[in-house]
């Protein structure tokens, strides 16, 4: 009996009933204005998949002067406008307008979208200066990584809407962008899953 409703239970726990995402591999092309250093990319890259990998997406990282490689189902293109790095920090903005947008034609969303690295860095200024030097460039890679997220969500949904809450949602506070986590709503996610 024991046996049996230990099973129940964890017949019952979220995630357990449910099959994994298929995984899709996505071409992700980028250009910089000016290379980041190698902690911004590594933290962009790491909040990247810690948001996208639950929902089946995987990216392969190409840079877009050189885009040989295997080809694959998906595909798209970033640019990084501005300096992508915490050093000479900006004076705050409390405003410093769309930090990403993802580019439409006729009606058409298309895979092409652009990051303000410059927006974002005003936008972070005074809390990345009350970080340690060390981890600057790591929070400021958080960040670019959950707007890039949030860009993505666009092409692979799909959608010019935005949600209420969560990643997909269409303004951001300091503290969404520099918190411990920070993550789509379920109809977001499940909008973006590879069928």
């Amino acid at each position: 009996m024991r046996e049996l409703l230990l099973l129940l239970a964890l017949a019952i726990q979220p995630g357990w009933a449910a099959e994994p995402p298929t995984v899709t591999r996505v071409a992700l092309y980028v250009q910089f204005d000016q290379t980041p250093p190698a902690a911004v990319m590594d933290s962009m890259r790491m909040e990247l998949d810690s948001i996208m990998a639950p929902i089946g997406l995987q990216f392969e990282w190409r840079s877009l002067a050189d885009s040989s490689g295997e080809p694959t189902a998906e595909l798209a293109v970033v640019s990084f406008k501005g300096r992508c790095d915490s050093t000479s920090l900006p004076p705050h903005s409390r405003n410093p307008g769309a930090l990403g947008w993802t580019h439409i034609s006729d009606g058409v969303i298309l895979p092409f979208t652009d990051l303000d690295c410059g927006g974002l860095r005003a936008f972070l200024g005074e809390q990345l200066l009350a970080l340690a030097r060390g981890d600057r460039d790591g929070a400021l890679g958080r960040a670019l990584g959950r707007v890039l997220a949030h860009e993505l969500y666009h092409i692979f949904a799909n959608t010019t809407r935005h949600a209420a809450d969560g990643v997909g949602k269409p303004t951001y506070t300091v503290e969404n962008l520099l918190s411990a986590g920070f993550r789509f709503a379920t109809r977001e996610a499940l909008a973006m899953r590879p069928h």
